[in-house]
């Protein structure tokens, strides 16, 4: 049975400090930190180049659209490129923005550990990288890695998702690539609310790589093996919408309750139409804005502008009462 309850959009922080400038009484400066070093290669290039994942997807697009709006508004030519989830393409396409000379690099990396051969490539190179979305097992490469706070969106997810399960019930998971940190995240944030439960029960979970016709296809596959499902929780949206079509194929739409991430255009019509009951919101533009401005700082100054290289924007929740505030990618209170 579905719970409608009205909630309010938690409000997404974020902190940037500015860097604090080191004294002392020797004339000779104290070594600065790998984010505070200006050495570009191509520091008169008025070109950026992003390398995201899937501009199919509307959630890797509107980052695409945010850095190539922020940049053109600070005077910069960008240029998006797609590896679709494909280490040896996002090396060709490493390769490509050091040949045209780029003077900064802005990457959502296909694999959080298989991408850091690229990144250190741009930085042999001169070129300051700026990654966004997903993560890479390496600090001190980028000069900024700024990311959804996806443990903090989980949560918020999984909560909403008890309530409109009223705390019982038979539920499926789809999650998101293993090469991918957020899939896990997400996934471990889902089962940290969601084992508080008990009268809660894991049926099945399955990787569908977020892509929505993997969804789809896993969960007709799970609907014929566990006809007693009442409830999906997905870790992307396109999964979830996937996982709907699936559910409607086989007329149980109205008895499943399923939960989406990521908050994009397509999720919402479906929450605001009642097929989909909440879906978590991911600030991309904010946080793909954000990595063009410090890109820009770091060319001009030597300096992203913040304190830290991982940076983390809170999330948040798309409800029907609250889902006639959300445009592209933005929930505005």
């Amino acid at each position: 049975m579905k719970m409608k309850r009205t909630l309010s959009a938690l409000t997404a922080g974020l902190l940037i400090a500015a860097t604090a400038a080191c004294g002392g009484n020797s004339p000779a400066p104290e070594a600065a930190s790998s984010n505070e070093t200006r050495d570009v290669a191509n520091a008169d290039s008025k070109l950026i180049t992003m390398i995201t994942n899937e501009p199919a997807n509307p959630f890797w697009k509107a980052s695409g659209d945010a850095v190539t709006a922020e940049g053109k508004s600070l005077g910069y030519d960008v240029t998006v490129l797609a590896h679709n989830g494909d280490t040896k393409k996002e090396g060709d396409m490493v390769d490509s923005a050091i040949t045209n000379k780029s003077a900064a690099v802005i990457m959502d990396p296909a694999n959080a550990d298989g991408s850091i051969g690229a990144v250190q490539k741009l930085v042999a190179a001169g070129i300051p990288v700026f990654l966004v979305n997903a993560e890479i097992n390496q600090q001190g490469l980028a000069k900024s890695q700024l990311v959804s706070n996806n443990a903090q969106g989980a949560a918020l997810g999984a909560e909403e998702f008890v309530k409109k399960m009223d705390g019982k019930g038979k539920y499926v998971e789809l999650i998101g690539p293993a090469s991918d940190n957020n899939a896990a995240t997400r996934s471990n944030g889902f089962k940290t609310v969601l084992s508080q439960y008990p009268d809660l029960k894991l049926l099945d979970s399955q990787v569908a790589n977020w892509d929505q016709k993997l969804g789809h296809d896993k969960m007709q596959s799970m609907l014929q093996a566990h006809p007693d499902i009442e409830g999906v929780i997905a870790g992307n949206d396109q999964m979830a919408l996937g996982a709907i079509a699936a559910i409607k194929e086989a007329g149980k739409l109205d008895d499943i309750t399923v939960g989406g991430f990521d908050g994009n255009p397509d999720a919402a019509a479906a929450v605001e139409g009642g097929n989909l009951d909440y879906s978590v919101l991911q600030p991309v533009v904010d946080f793909s804005k954000q990595a063009v401005i410090q890109a820009d700082s770091y060319l001009k100054s030597g300096k992203t502008g913040v304190d830290e290289e991982k940076q983390s924007f809170d999330c948040y929740l798309i409800t029907k009462e609250n889902v006639e505030t959300y445009s592209d990618f933005t929930l505005k209170n």
